[in-house]
């Protein structure tokens, strides 16, 4: 099956910092497929490590590129993409 990939928006209004990092971060272990994001035209990281997130230094407005690999990688990428366009640093 080959691998399904989505470029998004970052939604939130500080980027990718520690709460959103870790929603999405847990959002895609439990998707149970390996994921990967990256920055602009950087490595991909783990979607599924916290640390590989953060370090990618997203803020508001960048681009990332989500793929997936296996069953359920459409789905995936839809919640995941979800996460990432939505601000969730807005009260």
């Amino acid at each position: 099956m080959p691998s399904i990939s989505r470029t998004v928006r970052i939604g939130s209004s500080h980027g990718l910092h520690a709460r959103p990092a870790k929603l999405f971060a847990q959002a895609a272990k439990e998707a149970g497929i390996p994921i990967t994001v990256a920055k602009d035209s950087g490595s991909p990281v783990n979607a599924a490590s916290i640390l590989g997130v953060i370090a990618l230094g997203v803020e508001q407005g960048d681009y990332v590129t989500l793929t997936a690999d296996g069953d359920g990688a459409e789905a995936a990428l839809d919640t995941l993409a979800e996460l990432l366009t939505t601000d969730h640093d807005a009260a």
